[in-house]
């Protein structure tokens, strides 16, 4: 925690020019700003894996399959992934301040909505609803480091950003398990409701910018979530329909983009490869981790038979770990480069799925140890892989750069997720060690796959020294 602070005191801007020096009258220091983003990034990830031990309590009091109920988590994702491109988008025109404020507000009426709700349709809803608002948070968060932190301690406050993450993803699990286990889980809304007291303090910290010319794409954001809707809809059931349609609605976005001025997906950024595969290694590592927090609750309760506040437990030490190690993963990065921590992330996670194929069936506690893997390479994987893209992207870009990869994220989060359901689901209706094994070979082929992508990124770099 120490470390914490240490790194957020060297983070000042001013009048747009960034400065690494002691604060001036020129240069105030913005040291609360990250920190309070942190912390509402903390509350915003938090919702999604409260939810994730919920689950099997949800499909048994809505009568619903793994698959079905995955899209409480995927639905989530798939809002998230549109939203948070719109959001990082529309921060080239509109202030970071105003947009994220917004999205807070967004998110505590969907938290409000959701402690309501008595049916599977009004949950999901509430659930899509809270996504809208949550959307702009860790995007702009993002867009906000790479916009006004300096490369040489760019990587260190990306790390906070990620440590967030990773400590709501590890008390995610323990709060919604002991909510769910002595309350109910509609009052897991009660508690991501807590984010709202966040407005009043991000307004007076996040600088005011001023609001600028431009036109926003918006049949061109509508085009792109309806694209990815479908394609994940053909992800959960195969229908080759959704996939036609899914393909319809990205070639024309492609003609789209290529026709305007002003795109919702900038085409300079899909034309250079060295971007692309960083989506690539992106987008598996959140099927990864998603598929595996989908699949550990449903797992500990179908074989272990454990209670959603056991399962949060088990789930915590490895959240935790990687909340810790993500700070030390950003003097990694600022020490020895993005390249060395990426390799490390990806045998991380391929460690992980190997783990959790062969010692998973064991017992809990190898369940335990697997995902200390996943989460720590995770989160390594997150932090580097952004700081690579705010070094490759020119600045006029970055806003887009970091939005199309926020936007795979979640693509990525909501495929693992509808993955792992369907997978456990083709096992059998008695959810035995085969079909949870399955997922965990699947997954060990799509890390494996990441890290011959991976040396392909290291081989183009060479060439371009």
């Amino acid at each position: 925690m120490v470390y914490y602070f240490e790194c957020l005191n060297k983070i000042n801007y001013g009048g747009g020019l960034i400065k690494t020096e002691q604060p001036t009258k020129t240069a105030p220091s913005y040291t609360k700003t990250v920190a309070f983003l942190s912390l509402t990034i903390w509350l915003v990830v938090m919702n999604t894996t409260m939810f994730n031990v919920a689950l099997p309590n949800i499909l048994h009091e809505f009568s619903l399959k793994p698959s079905e109920g995955a899209w409480i988590v995927s639905g989530y994702s798939i809002v998230l992934a549109i939203g948070t491109i719109t959001y990082t988008r529309l921060s080239d025109y509109l202030p970071i301040r105003r947009l994220i404020i917004i999205g807070i507000v967004v998110f505590g009426l969907g938290s409000l909505s959701g402690f309501f709700a008595d049916s599977f349709l009004w949950l999901l809803l509430s659930r899509l609803f809270q996504a809208a608002g949550a959307a702009a948070i860790p995007g702009l968060s993002m867009v906000f480091a790479s916009r006004f932190i300096p490369m040489a301690v760019r990587g260190r406050a990306l790390a906070m950003i990620a440590s967030a993450s990773s400590l709501g993803f590890g008390l995610g699990p323990v709060v919604g398990g002991v909510i769910t286990d002595y309350l109910n889980w509609n009052y897991l809304f009660l508690v991501t409701l807590l984010v709202i007291v966040m407005i009043p303090v991000l307004y007076k910290l996040l600088p005011a910018e001023t609001v600028r010319k431009g036109a926003f794409d918006i049949w061109g954001a509508i085009m792109t979530g309806v694209g990815v809707t479908f394609f994940l809809l053909f992800i959960s059931g195969f229908n080759w329909i959704h996939l036609a349609v899914a393909l319809i609605f990205f070639a024309v976005l492609w003609i789209r983009i290529h026709k305007i001025e002003l795109p919702f997906i900038q085409p300079k950024l899909i034309r250079d490869k060295g971007y692309r595969k960083i989506l690539y290694m992106s987008y598996m590592g959140f099927v990864t981790h998603f598929a595996i927090l989908l699949v550990m609750p449903l797992m500990l309760k179908s074989i272990f038979d454990k209670n959603p506040t056991t399962m949060g437990l088990i789930i915590f030490p490895g959240a935790m770990l990687s909340a810790v190690a993500a700070i030390y993963v950003g003097r990694l990065i600022d020490k020895y480069g993005n390249m060395r921590v990426m390799v490390m992330a990806h045998c991380l996670l391929l460690i992980s799925t190997i783990l959790f194929f062969f010692l998973s069936p064991i017992s809990e506690y190898m369940i335990m140890l697997a995902y200390m893997f996943t989460s720590f390479g995770f989160s390594s994987l997150s932090s580097s892989t952004t700081n690579e893209v705010s070094r490759v992207v020119n600045r006029d870009l970055v806003g887009s750069g970091m939005g199309m990869k926020q936007l795979l994220h979640y693509v990525g989060s909501a495929s693992g997720s509808v993955i792992g359901g369907l997978i456990v689901e083709m096992g059998g209706v008695d959810y035995g060690f085969d079909a949870f094994r399955n997922t965990f070979l699947v997954l060990i082929i799509a890390m494996i796959l990441s890290f011959l992508i991976l040396m392909f990124y290291h081989r183009q770099l060479k060439k371009t020294v």
